[in-house]
Parts: C-alpha cells; structure tokens; sequence
C-alpha cells in the first residue's frame, strides 16, 4: 500500500514541479532526485527497523519457549533472567549467578 501511496505522490510532484514556470529544468531534476532519495532512504529504513523487530520477536519467542539464548557468551534462559518487555532486557534473577545483570535482546543470537 505504501508503495502505491509512494508513486502517487512522485506524481503529484511531477505535476507541480511542471506547472512552476519559475524553476528551469536543472532545478526540477534536482528537487525530484532529492525527493526520490528521501523515499528510498524511507524505504531502506523501514526494511531494517522490520528486520530487527522480527530479529527481537524471535528471540522473545525462544525465550518464552524456554530455550537457551546466547547473549554476549552468557546463556540466557527462563531459570536465571526476567524479561522486561519495555525495555527489551533481560534482567538477571535474585538467586541466580547473573543477579542484576542486564542484556539487551538485541544483543542475543
């Protein structure tokens, strides 16, 4: 949907860009590129952020599936860390070796 949403306004843009008389054809190319790159610099953006939140999902489900998760050589498990969902942590136990110790998830494999 967004890409629909994406070539109308290059459209859009076309067609306003050609009714500005005061700007020569150097300038209009110019304004449409840098356009076009903010979009594909949208796009790049957007896959990324959809990867490392699918790379987070993915470790929170093998966590709750009461999987070992190696996060910066540590093993990380049900046993000796919390899960902090706002913060996307995992935050070591009280009776366990690894107590108050925090590790991103992003941090994990």
């Amino acid at each position: 949907m967004s890409y629909i949403l994406g070539i109308i306004a290059v459209g859009i843009l076309f067609l306003i860009l050609h009714n500005l008389t005061e700007l020569d054809t150097n300038q209009k190319s110019f304004i449409v590129k840098a356009l076009l790159g903010l979009i594909l610099s949208m796009y790049i953006f957007n896959l990324y952020s959809d990867a490392q939140r699918d790379k987070i999902t993915d470790i929170v489900l093998k966590y709750e599936q009461n999987k070992n998760l190696t996060c910066n050589d540590i093993d990380v498990n049900k046993s000796n860390f919390s899960y902090s969902v706002g913060t996307q942590t995992f935050i070591g136990l009280k009776n366990s070796p690894h107590y108050g110790r925090l590790i991103s998830a992003s941090e994990c494999e």
